[in-house]
């Protein structure tokens, strides 16, 4: 898929694109049956609830680890997808990691505003925030559901200090890994950035819609209200030339991928049968 200029420039301005429909139903039924095996896989890749259900997913994209999927493989390398994510990054992408995510209905927690990038960059190494997620809509997602909200625009502030909550750098990097969860941007720092940005816009869409969003968006979810679970699937590409640099406590490859090759185009009409 080929954005046109607007496109392109409207990103630049507010720091997401959203795309309804971009997959059909037949594709979001095997990307959730898919999720559904790979959950419950005994592997660090899938991150459980204290219920024991799985939270997190990560590798779904993978070629031949625990949690690899044919459909998920061919999803990161559908031009629907893949092309975007070029032309914004503006240069040759690689899969940084994907990550599905889920809220629990009734119980699903807040994620409270952050960047990803700054997480990124501080745990992982990657120099330059030419990094950004394609964010797939498996359920409806809805605000009593606990969507995710941007404040437009955000991005343009570039990286803002997050609260260490005591703690010094390292110990609350530790805590990030620990516990999956990225370091908020300070309370009293969003007001002035609401107000310099404006107020923050829900997410909104029904199964197969996807959003692109920048790494230095600030973003953030509520409580997941509703009787119905979520499941959000997360692909980051990065920059090829964007590679993280060496740090002292590297995370496993599924998480920051340092040695992918660039991802190339799988141009098939629909990743069902891909």
């Amino acid at each position: 898929m080929k954005l046109s200029a607007d496109q392109v420039a409207a990103y630049d301005r507010d720091g997401f694109l959203v795309f309804p429909n971009m997959l059909n139903l037949d594709e979001v039924a095997l990307l959730k049956s898919e999720l559904a095996r790979v959950g419950d896989i005994h592997d660090e890749r899938v991150v459980r609830e204290r219920s024991g259900g799985p939270r997190i997913v990560y590798g779904l994209h993978e070629q031949d680890g625990p949690t690899a999927s044919r459909a998920y493989e061919a999803l990161v390398r559908s031009p629907r997808i893949l092309e975007p994510a070029k032309a914004l990054l503006r240069d040759d992408v690689y899969v940084y990691h994907t990550k599905a995510n889920t809220k629990m209905a009734l119980d699903g927690a807040i994620y409270e505003w952050h960047q990803d990038y700054i997480n990124w960059k501080m745990m992982d190494g990657p120099p330059e925030p030419r990094i950004l997620t394609a964010m797939v809509m498996l359920d409806k997602s809805t605000e009593l559901g606990g969507c995710l909200y941007f404040v437009p625009g955000s991005h343009k502030l570039g990286m803002v200090k997050p609260e260490l909550n005591g703690l010094d750098e390292d110990k609350a990097m530790d805590a990030v890994r620990f516990h999956a969860e990225p370091m908020s941007v300070p309370k009293t720092k969003m007001k002035d950035v609401v107000e310099t940005c404006g107020e923050p816009v829900a997410i909104l869409g029904e199964p197969g819609t996807v959003a692109f969003f920048h790494g230095d968006m600030i973003h953030g979810s509520g409580h997941n209200m509703s009787i119905h679970s979520r499941w959000i699937l997360y692909i980051v590409y990065n920059a090829h030339t964007n590679r993280p640099l060496p740090v002292a406590k590297p995370r496993q490859e599924f998480k920051a991928a340092r040695t992918a090759p660039p991802t190339q185009v799988l141009d098939v009409p629909s990743i069902v049968g891909a």
